[in-house]
């Protein structure tokens, strides 16, 4: 099995390197898993209490279990992954169940903050883009999928996202074996991703 952490600031295009590598792959052969199916249960807390959570800060994911499920997929288990609500900021109390296959990807912001999940990945690539290009994602983003106004992205934006991505993401760029500098595609990248992954899995 080869694990693949895929991380960057938030709209960096992780999601459009995750699935270019994903269309190299046979379907059969990968399985994702997001950071953001493990946000800690906040289900004690009041709606109110949980739109303060600063999502972008480490302490903000279950670590713990993301760590469990991925030395469970090594070991040939399966696991069952949380769903998580952005609208409602918390787990819904339902699960995806995923099963061991070659290649599993990870795909996060916060994915190498944490050392013995880090440890765990085999390949770790960190996407990079320009923070006014991810601006405009996480707009184009949070107002048409998750609920939220303009007002209410900027200032998450300005109060946490920014400084949360200068403090926590930003730095992780030292642990990456691959970095992918771009907002665009770009398919030397991917190919020599795809090497890798085809080199370690012969």
């Amino acid at each position: 099995m080869l694990i693949i952490g895929i991380t960057g600031g938030t709209g960096s295009g992780k999601t459009t390197v995750v699935q270019q590598i994903i269309d190299q792959l046979p379907e059969c052969d990968v399985a994702v898993i997001s950071q953001d199916s493990y946000y800690k249960d906040t289900s004690h807390l009041t709606m109110e209490e949980r739109v303060q959570i600063n999502f972008d800060h480490p302490n903000s994911i279950d670590f713990a279990l993301l760590e469990q499920h991925l030395k469970d997929l090594k070991a040939g288990k399966s696991i069952d992954q949380p769903v998580y609500s952005f609208i409602n900021h918390n787990r819904t109390g339902e699960t995806l169940k995923t099963e061991p296959k070659r290649v599993i990807i990870v795909e996060g912001i916060l994915i190498l903050t944490h050392p013995e999940v880090r440890d765990l990945f085999d390949i770790k690539i960190y996407v990079h883009a320009d923070s006014d290009e991810r601006l405009i994602r996480r707009l184009k983003r949070d107002i048409a999928e998750r609920g939220r106004n303009l007002e209410e992205v900027l200032t998450r934006y300005q109060t946490t996202l920014k400084p949360m991505h200068q403090e926590f993401i930003d730095p992780t760029k030292e642990f990456a074996d691959i970095i992918i500098p771009t907002n665009r595609y770009n398919t030397v990248a991917v190919d020599v991703i795809r090497s890798v992954i085809q080199k370690k899995l012969t």
